[in-house]
């Protein structure tokens, strides 16, 4: 028998009208309908007399991810089926896809096999546009900041030191470094610019961040989109840019809703990238959520060296969430590459290999352990994973004192990962939680930097080129020393050498340029060689899309 790829599955799956999934938790009276499989739910869900701390938030993260792949989103797709199964009141919280990666290499962003959600070509395409008012809102900017410099308007800004960038939602290498203003006095001051990936743009974590309409507005005009001559920071406000900014996200601010294979609530609202941005799923959305369901389940990108330390010191200390439990989740294979086996090789057994990469989920345990959240590992079993190859994992985690759990989702939806909700529903409930930060607002930008690097990848220490240091200094006496750090690092090793697996210790993280984000209310150290808009690969997977004589989409992953 042929095994049906994703998009097959979804296509075959019977879907809800969305005001009935919206029912199963009281509040059809709050959906903006999308059609009839999706919708955006009303601010007035978010009132609910319900306290919002009765809901159990649960975050689902992974090891360092391998091209041999993870299932983080297919987990917490299949988690929340099945503390749906097992009687718990039960909601996800996912980001939207990107373009770009859809496009590219990773594929679309809606789980797989039976433990996905609906509809997959909508949500991976366009969905309810919100990734095109995101983009709208950050290239009006762009285009007032030109035209503010053609009018000679005040404040003085300086066109040689403008930081604000244009964004597009595909990865387009070529977009990276422009040229712009060319053709004469009339068509602007010719400057040098760039393109990033709409997942980066500042707006995109102020859309996540913000939790109203007027927070929105107010972070909006905080942004600083660069210096005058004397080197003073000229505002998105001072430009009059964030009322039409605001009135391009009026909508989009509202959570998306739609469903699992299943037929539970899922809210997918905002997509920053977890390598270069904060990678979390709206406050709106999770908050709401937590108002509506007793389980909240929410990824947060990569592993928790990026993902989850975000999460947890950037989403939660701005929103004042305290997550009750994490999952972390494993595969035999990715393991195997942590280990030390090639791409090439990983179908051939080897329980030693498996063995050896441990010490990558080891570090991500420990990640956790740090933020003080109890932790289940969540085995993401493959047809081909051998029993003594699973034991590996199990045999390092009981060890390691955690539980260790397979999961079957994938294949099974959520009669296969029933064990796994009934643990999870358990580590939630007990109470066991002791969450803290890794580090407070007073402590100076460098040292918070250089804080994440030794405690959560393992390293010597940090290091930068004379400038970027000087930055860093003019940020702390600017008065954004209290800001989180949002690091942007490569998502594929703890070092920031994607070729070094496993838990790599003593090594430098490299720091190549700091930005400010003042909307967002973080800096961004760039660390590396990671670009803020990504190339496509030789064979990119739009190459295998289709649409046939009837509109039916095919070859989307």
């Amino acid at each position: 028998m042929t095994q049906q790829s994703d998009i097959e599955i979804a296509g075959k799956a019977s879907l809800l009208p969305i005001r009935e999934v919206a029912g199963k938790f009281g509040f059809a009276d709050h959906t903006i309908p999308f059609g009839s499989a999706k919708a955006k739910v009303d601010f007035a869900a978010m009132d609910s007399s319900r306290p919002e701390a009765s809901g159990k938030l649960i975050l689902v993260t992974a090891v360092s991810p391998t091209p041999a792949g993870e299932g983080k989103t297919t987990t917490t797709i299949g988690l929340g089926d099945a503390l749906n199964r097992i009687g718990k009141k039960a909601a996800i919280c996912l980001r939207e896809p990107s373009l770009g990666p859809c496009f590219g290499m990773k594929g679309g962003a809606t789980g797989g096999g039976y433990a996905q959600v609906a509809p997959m070509t909508d949500i991976n395409l366009h969905f309810t546009g919100d990734f095109h008012a995101i983009a709208a809102a950050h290239n009006l900017l762009a285009a007032l900041i030109d035209n503010h410099i053609h009018w000679n308007a005040n404040p003085d800004l300086d066109p040689r030191r403008i930081t604000w960038r244009r964004v597009v939602d595909m990865n387009d290498r070529a977009l990276r470094q422009t040229t712009i203003g060319l053709g004469g006095t009339a068509h602007g001051v010719p400057r040098e610019a760039g393109f990033d990936i709409t997942s980066t743009s500042e707006i995109m974590a102020v859309f996540c961040l913000a939790q109203n309409l007027a927070e929105l507005q107010e972070r909006l005009g905080a942004i600083v989109v660069g210096y005058t001559r004397g080197q003073q920071p000229v505002t998105a406000r001072e430009l009059c840019a964030h009322g039409a900014m605001t009135a391009l996200l009026r909508d989009a601010l509202l959570p998306n809703l739609v469903q699992t294979l299943e037929n539970n609530p899922a809210f997918i609202h905002g997509g920053p990238f977890a390598n270069i941005a904060h990678g979390c799923n709206s406050v709106i959305a999770t908050r709401t959520a937590l108002k509506l369901a007793d389980y909240v389940v929410t990824e947060a990108g990569f592993g928790a060296d990026l993902g989850a330390e975000k999460f947890f010191d950037i989403k939660c200390r701005a929103a004042g969430l305290t997550p009750d439990a994490a999952v972390l989740v494993a595969t035999v294979k990715a393991l195997k590459m942590h280990g030390g086996v090639a791409r090439s090789d990983l179908i051939a057994e080897d329980s030693a290999a498996v063995a050896r990469g441990c010490v990558n989920l080891g570090q991500h345990l420990a990640i956790l352990d740090r933020f003080g959240v109890p932790a289940v590992v969540a085995i993401n079993r493959h047809p081909s994973d051998t029993d003594a190859e699973v034991h590996a994992i199990t045999d390092y985690c009981r060890q390691a004192g955690v539980t260790a759990i397979e999961s079957r989702h994938w294949a099974e939806g959520s009669a296969g990962a029933t064990e796994l909700a009934g643990e999870v529903a358990r580590v939630a409930d007990s109470g066991i939680a002791d969450f803290r930060l890794l580090y407070e607002d007073e402590l100076d930008l460098w040292e918070k930097t250089r804080r994440i690097a030794q405690t959560i990848y393992g390293a010597r220490d940090i290091a930068a080129p004379f400038h970027v240091r000087n930055e860093f200094a003019r940020l702390q006496d600017g008065g954004y020393g209290k800001f989180p750090v949002c690091m942007a690092k490569t998502q594929f090793s703890f070092s920031t050498d994607p070729q070094l697996l496993g838990a790599p210790k003593d090594h430098v993280v490299e720091i190549r340029e700091v930005r400010l984000a003042t909307g967002a209310g973080f800096i961004v150290p760039v660390c590396g060689a990671i670009m803020t808009m990504p190339g496509l690969p030789r064979k990119p997977s739009a190459h295998d899309i289709r649409v046939d004589a009837e509109g039916t989409i095919t070859g989307l992953s």
